[in-house]
Parts: structure tokens; C-alpha cells; sequence
């Protein structure tokens, strides 16, 4: 089991939470996704999965999700 914790820009309201927490929640081997929104700020969206999710990954996962980044 694998958690990690990556630094989001671009996140200001819970419609933005939901989106992230479905897609990151869409890759394989994810468990567990949580959100601490701060809104207008940097995020940080923990994430519980099997294995390590790739920096890349997580990428693709916040770019289909909507106007979100890594930090």
C-alpha cells in the first residue's frame, strides 16, 4: 500500500473536489483519495493506492478533471 500527498493549484470549491476525487479515484490501484481545499490556494489531495501513482499520471488524472495542476 502506497500514500502520497500531491500539492494542487487551481481547486476553489467542492464541485472542484468532487471532480478531482472521481478521476484520481478512476486510476488503477487507487483505494482512498482525500482533499484539503484551499480555495484560490494549493490543495493538497492525498492519495491511497496499491502501488505508487505516477507524477504523470496524477497529471493526466487533475488535467481531465478539469483546470487543476500540480503545484
Amino acid at each position: 500500500m502506497s500514500t502520497q500527498t500531491f500539492s494542487v493549484n487551481g481547486m476553489n470549491c467542492q464541485h472542484c473536489v468532487d471532480h478531482v476525487t472521481e478521476e484520481v479515484g478512476a486510476l488503477a490501484g487507487v483505494s482512498a483519495v482525500e482533499v484539503a481545499l484551499v480555495p484560490g490556494g494549493t490543495s493538497t489531495v492525498t492519495v491511497t493506492a496499491a502501488q505508487p501513482v505516477a507524477e504523470a499520471q496524477m497529471a493526466t488524472a487533475l488535467d481531465e478533471a478539469g483546470a487543476y495542476t500540480l503545484a
